[in-house]
């Protein structure tokens, strides 16, 4: 299918649901990692002769320090200068003001998450988070999320307490049905043995079958999280079963330290920032093109 004139984020999820892939999602604090991410998508893109769509995650953190509206007007520009489906969402945000935030920034989408809460005030929470939303701009959408699966993108000793593993932990398709239903989310992100960060002994394997069965309970398309350090084949796995997102962050931030510190020690001397980044950026590029052939095998 070809994205290039695809206008919305939905359109672009609706297109990739039909061809079967995933859509990247990649969290960006500055704008090295966000030239690193354009670049090899457009190379990715040409490889394949279709435009892939890509969508750029900012925390509330990273659009702490980026700034929201500088983060929207970065992506635009791209997606501008490129004509290609690019997309913006503030992941992870944890308010009804930061959600404000986002809109009023320009996103395109909106992760609300409620994830750590009981399952009835995630819905009464995430819903006025929908109400606004819609209210303001129908075609944003607003994304929901059941289960807590940690909240460090970073490389971990051991699993983050608390962390919904256990199969007793994990959302079962009525809780997700129950929730898509109630809070009228566009998107869902559910807790499958996904946890954020990257666990030095390995990162816990995928319930495959209960991402299936979740997607045909709910319909509305699903999304997964820490997908840094996951398996290939669980991707592989995740995406036929029904998975149409999915997020890297961990794996961004650790290629862009490694290429830095390769700059630094090329150029112990040197003062000028863009004689020192080109290595964070080739090995983020790497990172992204390894990440998106996997989710797009057409």
């Amino acid at each position: 299918m070809k994205y290039k004139n695809m206008q919305s984020l939905r359109q672009a999820i609706e297109g990739a649901e039909k061809d079967h892939i995933a859509i990247g999602h990649f969290n960006i604090s500055d704008s090295v990692a966000l030239k690193a991410i354009v670049e090899a998508v457009l190379e990715i893109s040409k490889y394949q002769n279709t435009e892939i769509p890509v969508i750029i995650g900012t925390s509330e953190g990273e659009r702490d320090f980026i700034g929201p509206k500088q983060a929207a007007a970065l992506v635009k520009s791209y997606r501008e200068e490129h004509n290609f489906p690019i997309f913006l969402n503030a992941d992870h945000t944890h308010s009804l003001e930061k959600v404000k935030e986002a809109v009023l920034a320009g996103y395109d989408a909106i992760l609300f998450d409620a994830g750590r809460l009981s399952l009835e005030e995630n819905i009464k929470q995430t819903k006025e988070v929908v109400d606004y939303v819609k209210s303001i701009n129908p075609e944003i959408l607003v994304e929901g999320e059941i289960g807590y699966i940690g909240s460090s993108s970073e490389i971990l000793k051991e699993l983050p307490a608390d962390a919904a593993i256990q199969p007793e932990d994990l959302t079962t398709p009525d809780e997700a049905m129950k929730f898509v239903k109630e809070t009228g989310v566009d998107l869902l992100a559910p807790a499958v043995g996904n946890v954020h960060g990257i666990i030095k002994g390995g990162n816990p394997r995928l319930d495959i079958l209960r991402i299936a069965a979740i997607k045909k309970a709910v319909g509305v398309p699903l999304v997964l999280h820490g997908g840094s350090g996951i398996a290939d084949e669980d991707f592989v796995a995740a995406i036929k079963a029904g998975i149409s997102i999915i997020h890297i962050n961990t794996e961004i931030r650790a290629a862009w330290r490694k290429g830095l510190e390769q700059g630094l020690k090329n150029n112990p001397e040197e003062v000028a920032p863009y004689k020192i980044y080109p290595p964070a950026v080739e090995e983020i590029k790497k990172v992204v093109s390894e990440r998106m052939r996997l989710f797009t095998k057409l």
